[in-house]
Parts: C-alpha cells; structure tokens; sequence
C-alpha cells in the first residue's frame, strides 16, 4: 500500500509540475507574442506603390478609421488635392478640393439614407489631452488632417480638434511644429520615393478656397495658395493586412456646424437666407 500511495503522489506531483509550466509557458508565449501592425498598400496611378505602417498603439481610432475606410474602398478611386513642396501630401477627401467629410455608411456601418450622416473622430495628440501619442512629424510620417475654426472664436480649439474624417497627409519633410497638434497614425515604409515624386507635380492656385480652413494644415499663406495639381493625382486602390487583428470601427462624433454655432452665439438662422 505504501508503494502505491508513493507512486500515486509521484504521479499528482508531475500532473502538478506540468500544469505550472503549462501555464508559464502560456503567460510566456502571450508576453513575448508580437502582434504585427497592419500594414497599408496604397497604389497611385502612374505613380507607383506606397507601403504604409500603422500604429494602433500611439492612436487607436485613426487607425481603426483608416482600416474601416480602406476595407469598404472608401479611398478607391479618390486623389491627393493638396500638394506642398518641402511639407506634405493631402488625400482622402470624397469631394476632391478639402471640404468632404465621410459618412457612417463609409465605415460600412448599415443605416437608412435617413440616419446616415458625416461623422468626424477624436484627435489624439498631446494638445488634445492624450499623452499616449509620441509620434513626430518626421519624412514620411502619415496623419489626419483636420479643421480649424479658432478663426471664428479662439475657444473652438475642442471643435477643432476633434474635426478629423478620412483627409490625411504624408509628411516629405520634418515639420516639428505640428507635433502635438495632428494625429500622426503611421509611417512610410516603402515607397516613398513615389511620395517625393508626387511632391513635385506642377500644382496651380485653388480654384476655391476651402471654407474655414477645413482639414488644412498650419502652412504660410505663400503655399496655400498654389497646391491643386494641375493633373489629377489619383489613388487607385488602398488595401490593408491586418494580419486577423480586428480593429472594429471608431467612436464617431457629430461634426461641427458653422450655422449651428453661429445661431447659438448669435441667434441668428443664415440657413432662412439661403432658401
């Protein structure tokens, strides 16, 4: 008998020894696991092929916004409007000239024609209370671009902020000054040798100016005046690889409304003198 209790406290003594390292092994393997970024794969006609890393760590709902966007082909087909030399690339806007805003149905979001509406996300960067985000505006940084209504009033700096869509912009050069006021989300990792030959399109005055500023970045007045490409250039296909990762869909926020602001400071309804 006593052998056998022996052998019985031998065996739960192993059963014991390989549940623990089973379990080291598990809190091992998920600590050392490496989750890999979704990478973006953006073709420009006659341009090339830009590859793009993004960084969910450092801002979330940008990402999470870009995914949705580009797996519903809400940027097939549209093109970069905004062109600076020696600063950055503009794209993403369904209206082609800065002032289009996306749409809960772009996320791929199902509601009526009635309840689909245009929706904007939370900056996040250092001005807007997040921390998190230590990304710089270096060569070839990618961000969202947004409005800027202090214009109005300096203490829409929240509405400002907080205006960002589906624009976005590829850094050409460092511009440290817009670090902490945009939310970078990601990184050129191949390509950009196609980003710099976009840069040097022949670009001509815009035809209209975009009202307020909208998804415009700090620029002089010299360059924003002299930045629509004379000839389209168009991004003909955004994929991403996610890799399985899920990023699900953006906390989406009401877009500010001039007429809406202007009739609460004022009391006054422009939209009657339109009709």
């Amino acid at each position: 008998m006593k052998k056998i209790s022996n052998i019985i406290t031998v065996i739960a003594l192993i059963v014991i020894i390989a549940l623990i390292g089973g379990v080291s092994y598990g809190y091992y393997r998920k600590s050392t696991l490496e989750v890999k970024n979704p990478i973006v794969t953006m073709e420009v006609e006659n341009f090339g092929t830009i590859k793009i890393e993004l960084y969910p760590d450092m801002a979330p709902q940008a990402v999470s916004n870009f995914v949705a966007l580009a797996k519903n082909n809400f940027y097939d087909g549209l093109k970069f409007h905004r062109v600076v030399e020696d600063f950055m690339i503009q794209g993403g806007d369904s209206k082609g000239d800065g002032s289009g805003s996306p749409k809960l149905s772009d996320l791929g979001i199902e509601v009526s024609e009635e309840e689909d509406r245009e929706y904007c996300i939370e900056g996040e960067f250092l001005s807007n209370k997040n921390n998190n985000n230590t990304l710089k505006h270096k060569e070839g940084i990618i961000s969202m671009a947004r409005g800027d209504y202090t214009s109005y009033s300096p203490a829409l700096t929240t509405e400002s902020y907080n205006s960002a869509g589906s624009q976005f912009f590829i850094m050409t050069k460092d511009n440290p000054a817009l670090d902490g006021l945009y939310t970078a989300f990601g990184k050129v990792i191949d390509g950009m040798d196609v980003v710099h030959k976009i840069e040097k399109v022949e670009v001509k005055a815009n035809s209209e100016q975009t009202e307020n500023g909208e998804n415009q970045e700090e620029n002089s007045e010299e360059q924003a005046e002299k930045s629509t490409p004379v000839n389209d250039v168009i991004i003909s296909k955004v994929t991403v690889e996610t890799h399985g990762v899920d990023y699900g869909l953006p906390k989406t926020l009401e877009p500010w409304s001039y007429y809406d602001w202007v009739y609460q400071t004022y009391g006054i309804d422009l939209r009657s003198y339109q009709q």
